[in-house]
């Protein structure tokens, strides 16, 4: 059974190399040579048309008096999402099928770290985020007093009804700050902004397809980058439905990662520790 369990990650990995790099290739013949502008507001997409364009067209031109520019990563899907990206004029790169969140940002903090960007800021593109705010959260990130700024509805405000996810966040927040020793009142927010320094030195230890808010936050925490919130707003989708699933599926999906990699990044720590004499 373990065999054929491995053959089938193997398998599944092989087909996941192939999806990436069909994507590049086309990401490179579209823009060859590209050169991001200092900030770049990272959006990864799965069956957003209804909701991207307006993103998009929300998405500033100018943060914090450095330039920006949308770098949209359309994660497979059967609808137009990427044409709608690349009407608005919006760097597009795009799956041929659906690998999951968490490989479509890997893809996206490669790409922003190869084309030269300074910051990243990444957003949802269902409308539940408001790019105004990215001065806002870039704010420290430029002043060099941190390198990973995270949105708060905690903090800010939370526009949403769903009780139960409101209550998740709290609990969610007490057990990375349990874990990790931060003080944190959102941390399963994926409104960020972090330093091109920062995902140069995490983007290859990142491992989850889908639920990566929690495993960037603790690999960076431990890995000793300077972590810090914001107050925003955090509003109901512009349509459509969440693609997260149920809360319990999930509450349970999610707990299980911030363990994972807590323990992962933990036993790494003890690996580097040298030898007493």
């Amino acid at each position: 059974m373990k065999r054929t369990t491995r053959r089938e990650q193997r398998r599944v990995a092989g087909l996941e190399r192939i999806a990436i790099e069909q994507a590049l290739r086309e990401y490179s013949a579209r823009y060859p040579a590209i050169k991001l502008p200092p900030v770049v507001a990272l959006i990864c997409a799965y069956e957003e048309a209804d909701n991207i364009g307006d993103v998009l067209k929300a998405v500033p031109a100018e943060a914090c008096g450095l330039a920006v520019a949308p770098l949209v990563i359309v994660d497979g899907g059967k609808d137009d999402t990427a044409s709608v990206s690349l009407d608005s004029d919006a760097i597009t790169c795009v799956f041929p099928t659906n690998l999951g969140q968490g490989v479509a940002l890997q893809v996206g903090y490669r790409l922003c770290v190869d084309g030269g960007a300074r910051y990243v800021v990444t957003l949802d593109a269902d409308g539940q985020n408001d790019p105004a705010e990215m001065a806002v959260m870039l704010e420290p990130l430029v002043a060099g007093t941190a390198d990973f700024v995270v949105a708060s509805r905690r903090l800010g405000i939370d526009e949403t009804s769903d009780q139960v996810r409101r209550a998740g966040v709290v609990v969610f927040a007490w057990l990375m700050n349990r874990l990790t020793g931060s003080n944190l009142s959102d941390t399963s927010n994926g409104y960020r902004a972090l330093t091109a320094e920062l995902l140069a030195d995490v983007v290859d230890r990142l491992e989850q397809r889908q639920y990566q808010t929690a495993e960037l936050l603790i690999t960076a925490i431990s890995r000793g980058w300077r972590v810090t919130e914001r107050p925003t707003v955090w509003r109901p989708r512009a349509s459509g439905s969440s693609k997260k699933g149920s809360n319990l599926f999930f509450g349970f999906r999610y707990a299980n990662v911030v363990v994972q990699t807590w323990v992962r990044e933990r036993r790494g720590r003890v690996a580097q520790r040298p030898a007493s004499s």
